[in-house]
């Protein structure tokens, strides 16, 4: 039962959410925790990992919830659910798109569709990023060497990325201080 309940969950987040990867993050993020397949800070640490990793992010989180969740037959059917909505809408777009490119109707739909996938976006970065910031809520506590630790990481790797720094760099040097902060951190309680 748990294979139908991946597959369609899954094809569901791949029917329904345009703009990529990161435009199914709100909505993966909702049916993931909602099922109770993992707990929040779990699936921080799955999209973590994901981004880290090759490939595209709602691929990659697809396949490690479903190995999570139903062992590697569950890593198969979740990522065949999240991929084969994006390949037949593919297939049809690439037969007509050159025809109706022109048309009002297709621009006027690829228009509306652009801030609908910023929105997603900007939702998933907002709604994440308590989660890392504030994973307990925000509180004086939440203020703690943790919470800096994390801005000056995020404030660098931004800095950094505008500085048109490799991203493997930008991955290795936060994994990098993230580790010393842990130690740090380790050795201040």
């Amino acid at each position: 039962m748990i294979y139908l309940k991946l597959f369609l969950t899954f094809l569901k987040i791949g029917a329904f959410t345009f703009g990529g990867g990161y435009a199914m993050l709100p909505l993966m993020q909702q049916e993931v925790l909602n099922n109770a397949w993992m707990t929040e800070e779990e699936l921080l640490n799955f999209i973590a990992v994901a981004e880290s990793t090759p490939g595209p992010v709602a691929i990659n989180m697809a396949t490690y919830i479903g190995v999570e969740t139903g062992g590697i037959l569950g890593a198969i059917i979740s990522t065949l659910g999240v991929i084969l909505p994006s390949f037949a809408v593919i297939l049809v777009v690439a037969k007509f798109y050159a025809k109706y490119k022109n048309s009002f109707v297709v621009k006027g739909c690829l228009t509306g569709l652009r801030p609908v996938v910023i929105g997603l976006i900007a939702k998933a970065i907002i709604s994440l990023g308590f989660g890392v910031f504030f994973p307990n809520g925000i509180t004086a506590a939440a203020f703690d060497f943790g919470f800096f630790s994390s801005v000056l990481i995020f404030g660098i790797v931004v800095y950094l990325a505008f500085k048109k720094v490799n991203p493997i760099y930008l991955i290795l040097g936060s994994a990098g201080l993230g580790i010393v902060s842990g130690y740090a951190e380790k050795l201040i309680s």
